[in-house]
C-alpha cells in the first residue's frame, strides 16, 4: 500500500466492521441513525476547533508522507473522517456492549467524580503544558458534571471504553509511530507529560475518553425522541 494511504487506511479500518454490522436485524445500530449524527457532529466541531488551533501552535501535526495531500482548515481530510470514523465505531461498540452485556451496577457516579478529580490534581500540578492543560481540565470537569447529575450510562460507557482501548493503542499506536517509519501524527513533547504509552502520548487516552464520553452523552440523551 502506498505510504499516502496510511491514515485514510486506518479510518476505514475503524469504520468497516461497524458499519457492516449496523443492520444485524435484532440489534440493528443503524436505526438510531437520528441520534447517530449529532452525537458525532456536535463534538466533532468542539474538536475541530481545537485541532486547528493545536496544529497552527505547532502543539501537534502531520506527516504528509502518509497523507493525500487534501487539507481544509488546515487539517488534512484524514484526520476530519477521524473524527467521524472514530466516535461512529466507538458509539457502535457502545451499543453492542448495551445489548449483550448490560452493566447491573447503575451508581456508578463516586468513581467518575473520583476520576475526574484525580485528572483535574495531575491537571493542576502539570500548567503550562497546553495539550496536557486543556485535555485534563475539559475531561475532569465534564467526568465531575456527569457524575452529579447521576448520569444512568456511566459504569456501561466504561465497560465499552475499557474494550475500545484494544483497537485505540493498534490505531493510535500507528498513528504515532508504531511499525512505521516515522509518524502520521507528530507531538511537541514540550506541551505534554512527555511520557508515552508505547509510541502514544499519555494524553491520548484521555482524549479519546473526552471525545467519546461527549459521543455516548448526547446518543443517550436523545434515546428517548429519536428511536
Amino acid at each position: 500500500m502506498p505510504d499516502r494511504f496510511v491514515y485514510l487506511a486506518l479510518d476505514l479500518l475503524a469504520i468497516s466492521v461497524p458499519l457492516a454490522f449496523s443492520f444485524y436485524p435484532k440489534a440493528p445500530f443503524a436505526s438510531t441513525v437520528k441520534r447517530i449524527i449529532p452525537a458525532i457532529l456536535i463534538p466533532m466541531a468542539l474538536f475541530v476547533v481545537w485541532d486547528v488551533y493545536f496544529t497552527r501552535w505547532g502543539h501537534w501535526g502531520f506527516n504528509e508522507r502518509y497523507l493525500l495531500g487534501v487539507d481544509l482548515l488546515g487539517l488534512p481530510l484524514e484526520e476530519w473522517l477521524f473524527f467521524i470514523c472514530i466516535p461512529y465505531a466507538c458509539l457502535f461498540t457502545y451499543f453492542a456492549f448495551k445489548h449483550l452485556m448490560p452493566v447491573k451496577v447503575k451508581d456508578f457516579h463516586l468513581v467518575t467524580a473520583v476520576l475526574g478529580l484525580i485528572v483535574l490534581i495531575i491537571t493542576i500540578l502539570n500548567f503550562g503544558r497546553d495539550y496536557t492543560v486543556v485535555t485534563g481540565i475539559l475531561l475532569g470537569s465534564y467526568l465531575i458534571f456527569l457524575s452529579f447529575t447521576r448520569k444512568h450510562f456511566l459504569g456501561q460507557f466504561f465497560l465499552s471504553y475499557l474494550v475500545i482501548l484494544i483497537p485505540f493503542f493498534l490505531i493510535n499506536g500507528v498513528l504515532t509511530g508504531s511499525w512505521i517509519d516515522g509518524e502520521v501524527v507528530w507531538y511537541n513533547d514540550l506541551e505534554n507529560l512527555g511520557m508515552r504509552l508505547g509510541t502514544i502520548p499519555v494524553e491520548d487516552p484521555f482524549y479519546g475518553m473526552l471525545l467519546l464520553l461527549m459521543n455516548v452523552h448526547i446518543w443517550e440523551a436523545l434515546g428517548s425522541n429519536s428511536d
